[in-house]
């Protein structure tokens, strides 16, 4: 029950709190709180701010580049709103949990102004057992070395996913550092034949035990041919025998075969995320 009708910035005291909503729903929230377990309350670090009604009990958001309501029912999303609404939007998106994004973003659009997109229905999927059928032997880590070869797929991928060149505003040099990052920390995957990307997959998010995949793209000449299957079970494979995390993802509802690739890897629906994209 919503005890409390404002919400307010929480600090370090409301820590502990924090932790227990992003550990009650560790799929959900892997975004969040990869970020969390690593900086924990330091504004600057995380790139945001923790909203709460009730001190984080009775609803919580997080507001930075993304804007992800953690917690709370449909008058805590009103009241999130309503505070969004009063302080302007300084985001690029809205996402997580539909049942949670999308009376936040009815009652907030009035004031925002329309969307340039909104997904409502995008399975959030997970796979919690060994890979199924055949894995890619030929999948690996990308090497450091080989960004400039692993970078125009980045592009393309990004591009076609989210309707925006991802180089935009700074000639791509903070969406190449980001790349750079993912490679140097182990978390890019890829297949090349010599120098060409055939197929690439990212971990976006990496809390202590969950992997989000994101970033999944075959090149456009190669698909319909069987290789994102075996490939993507190579990344599970990885996943969860060398990071100990469970492999989840979220996918568009209209990308069919996308969502029968993953089913046919072993991915089941656990829920369901929608997205604002400004």
């Amino acid at each position: 029950m919503l005890t409390a009708s404002f919400s307010r910035v929480l600090g370090p005291g409301h820590a502990t709190q924090v932790s227990r909503v992003l550990t009650a729903d560790p799929l959900s929230s892997c975004m969040v709180a990869a970020r969390f377990e690593q900086v924990g309350m330091n504004e600057a670090a995380m790139g945001g701010q923790f909203w709460g009604i009730g001190g984080g009990r009775d609803g919580l958001l997080f507001a930075g580049a993304s804007m992800v309501p953690l917690a709370g029912d449909a008058a805590a999303m009103r009241t999130f709103a309503h505070t969004a609404a009063r302080r302007g939007r300084r985001c690029a998106t809205i996402l997580g949990p539909a049942d949670r994004v999308l009376p936040f973003w009815e009652r907030l659009e009035p004031r925002w102004g329309p969307a340039r997109e909104l997904r409502p229905d995008q399975p959030l999927m997970a796979c919690p057992a060994d890979p199924l059928g055949p894995v890619d032997p030929h999948v690996r880590l990308v090497r450091p070395h080989e960004i400039e070869n692993y970078y125009p797929a980045a592009v393309a991928m990004f591009t076609e996913e989210v309707g925006v060149d991802p180089r935009g505003g700074d000639n791509g040099r903070s969406y190449h550092a980001r790349i750079a990052e993912l490679i140097g920390a182990g978390r890019a995957y890829a297949r090349f034949d010599g120098d060409t990307v055939m197929f690439k997959a990212e971990i976006g998010s990496l809390s202590r035990s969950v992997a989000l995949i994101q970033g999944v793209w075959v090149h456009p000449q190669l698909r319909g041919r069987g290789l994102a299957a075996p490939a993507m079970a190579a990344v599970v494979r990885s996943i969860r025998a060398d990071l100990r995390r469970t492999p989840s993802l979220y996918v568009n509802d209209f990308n069919i075969p996308a969502r029968r690739t993953y089913e046919r890897v072993g991915f089941r629906q656990i829920g369901t995320f929608a997205s604002v994209l400004f």
